[in-house]
Order: C-alpha cells, then structure tokens, then sequence
C-alpha cells in the first residue's frame, strides 16, 4: 500500500473563527476535491441546523457557506496509508502543516470531527501549536450510535 496525499486545499479566510480539522478525506471527497463529499456524512446537515441556515449543496454553495459563517476546515493528515475511507485502516500519517491557517486567521477555537482526528490532533499537532482542540462527534455514517438530533446538539458548542 503507498501513501495517498491529501488532494485539496484548507478553507479559510481572515475573518476565519473557527477551525474543524477532520482526519483525512473519504474516497468520496477526494473524487469531489472537497470535504465531506459523502452524501451520508451529516457534517453539512449538521452544521447548516447549528449556524441556522440552508444545508449547501454544491461546491461552491459548501465554500460560501463555511466563509459566511467563519468557518475554517482542513483535515489533520497530510499524507497516509488508507484503504478506501476506513479511518480504523490509517497507517504512516504525516500531519498537515495548520500554522498557515493560524497565522492567516485569529482562530479563537480547534475543533477536531471524531476519534480519529482527535487522536491524530493530540499525537501529531498539540505538540507544535500547544492549542488544545474540542473533540466532537463524528458526523461519517460510521457513527450510527448518534442520530442527526444528538449530532445537532453536541455541535451547538461550534455557534460564534
């Protein structure tokens, strides 16, 4: 297996408040060269009830709404070893450099998308930035044990 590398860029502006760092895209993401490409992650429905606002659809509707709102996303892993979108399967991560985005934004708040970008955060970038980062609740299908609802509320803490 060869290391796949992250094929997208971070969103974020200056006026950047906020920042959500997910592990690493899915196959579907990586296919749409954006985050959370997969029709069943609830990230979009997620944060679209918690800012009060219509679920973006497009592309382009996705980059408006997160810059409308202050929000920054970028993902914890660089480059890595993964088969398919399986988080569990992830092996020789090298993190992505965040200080751009730091340094571009006065982010007031790291939030990480579940377990395996939390861990990855605490392994690989609280050492360098010493900021700790809010884990949530996956919004990846995976994470059935949370409905819609129970994301929603748990995500409430992202609200400028």
């Amino acid at each position: 297996m060869s290391a796949i590398q992250h094929p997208f860029p971070p969103l974020y502006d200056a006026q950047s408040e906020i920042l959500i760092l997910g592990s690493f895209p899915s196959v579907k993401s990586r296919e749409q060269q954006f985050f959370y490409g997969h029709p069943q992650n609830r990230f979009w429905r997620v944060t679209a009830a918690v800012c009060g606002d219509e679920i973006p659809v497009t592309v382009a509707e996705k980059r408006a709404f997160l810059l409308r709102h202050h929000i920054a996303l970028w993902d914890v892993i660089a480059s890595c070893e993964i088969t398919g979108s399986s988080d569990s399967s992830i092996r020789n991560v090298v993190p992505n450099d965040l200080t751009p985005i730091l340094a571009a934004a006065d982010i007031r708040q790291i939030y990480v998308n579940g377990g395996t970008a939390a861990k990855y955060y605490d392994r690989c970038q609280k050492p360098v930035l010493h900021r700790d980062a809010i884990r949530l609740p996956s919004t990846s299908p995976a994470n059935a044990a949370w409905s819609l609802d129970r994301l929603i509320g748990a995500w409430t803490q992202i609200r400028l």
